[in-house]
């Protein structure tokens, strides 16, 4: 018996780092074309490169799972991938790890902190930029063969360009457009808003929508807007430009986008405070961020990375985007920080509409049932 049990004892000790939970991390994003754009373009070579299992989680927004996870005392999330404020409100309550930003994170293969590399400052000291997207709006070009839109004025100008209008629901990014197309400086915005109320806005656009040239429809869903300009319902339509080039590049839809006037929206990774990975996943986030990790999303999806300098390595070896259907796509047309792209932008301000929230959505709704 005694020899029996020294040889299971010493089987154990062989068989112990077999049989030990792998490294792994728990990134948790939202679904779909986007998460397997994450996946293929750093999830998977981070997970080769390191031989951690990157494990990928769905989820639709907010703090809500993750309080739950903390108030338990059972954490499994990592990585988060979140807005600009649960950013701020998460770090505010301690759900997530601060970062000492130029140590924790690399500098980018053009030399430049990490601090200076990323396209806008950080909102806080919890987070770490992932993507930027775009609100811009794109016309169907049978609709427009002579005389093509190419600013966000000629959005709003039904005597030029006739036709229907698609909207967001939502006063998100009807406002800001209305305003920068009638007169209002895309970097005054929000100050303006502040300042004079929205009443401004909602006259252009009311002028738009009862235009007897014009007329507006609106969508709540990202796949409306590319099928109602291909179905005729609209000749121009506002969007995601990740859902316009999908319709354009991936299904041929004759349509195209128009940058003027973009407002630029932003997603950001956060490292759960307390996670039961905390130093892996540190390491796959610092990978993940780098210049190489964020270039390599764009390769899947027409979302542009954070870091400027990934953008060099997206010139570096042009056509860099595979669609499955056009074969090998030049994608830095189509990218929203493209020096072409970036003329004339809004950069999205979250805080804005936290702190006006109420105010906003009572007169936008009273608009709309007035419309």
């Amino acid at each position: 018996m005694l020899k029996l049990t020294k040889i299971i004892s010493l089987a154990a000790v062989f068989l112990a780092p077999s049989l030990a939970t792998a490294a792994e991390v728990n990134v948790v994003s939202w679904g779909g074309a986007y998460t397997e754009s994450q996946k293929l373009g750093y999830g998977d070579p981070y997970q080769e490169k390191s031989g951690v299992q990157v494990n990928w989680i769905d989820y639709s927004g907010g703090l809500g799972e993750i309080k739950a996870q903390v108030e338990s005392g059972a954490i499994t999330w990592d990585i988060i991938d979140v807005y600009a404020r649960d950013t701020i409100i998460g770090c505010d309550e301690g759900l997530f790890v601060e970062f000492d930003f130029d140590n924790d994170f690399p500098a980018g293969v053009n030399g430049m902190p990490a601090s200076e590399d990323f396209f806008a400052p950080m909102p806080s000291k919890c987070a770490v930029g992932n993507i930027l997207y775009s609100w811009n709006y794109a016309y169907n070009t049978d609709a427009y063969q002579w005389n093509a839109p190419s600013t966000i004025g000629d959005f709003f100008d039904a005597d030029k360009y006739k036709g229907v209008r698609s909207l967001y629901a939502n006063a998100m990014s009807n406002l800001e457009i209305a305003l920068v197309a009638d007169g209002v400086p895309a970097a005054d915005v929000y100050d303006y808003m502040e300042e004079n109320g929205i009443d401004r806005a909602l006259d252009k656009i009311t002028e738009l929508c009862e235009h007897p040239d014009g007329g507006c429809i609106f969508w709540s869903a990202g796949a409306q807007p590319p099928e109602q300009l291909v179905s005729g319902e609209a000749t121009m339509a506002t969007g995601w430009n990740g859902r316009h080039f999908n319709a354009i590049v991936n299904e041929g839809s004759p349509m195209k986008m128009v940058w003027d006037g973009q407002i630029l929206d932003y997603e950001y990774f956060v490292l759960v405070k307390g996670g039961p990975n905390q130093e892996e996943a540190m390491k796959a986030l610092q990978y993940f961020t780098s210049s190489e990790g964020l270039a390599g999303s764009a390769k899947h999806i027409a979302y542009a990375p954070f870091r400027i300098s990934s953008l060099d390595i997206i010139n570096a070896d042009e056509p860099w985007f595979e669609s499955p259907q056009a074969g090998k796509v030049r994608i830095m047309p189509h990218m929203p920080t493209a020096p072409a792209n970036t003329q004339n932008y809004i950069l999205m301000n979250p805080e804005f509409y936290a702190d006006n929230n109420t105010e906003i959505n009572d007169a936008w709704e009273a608009w709309k049932a007035n419309l």
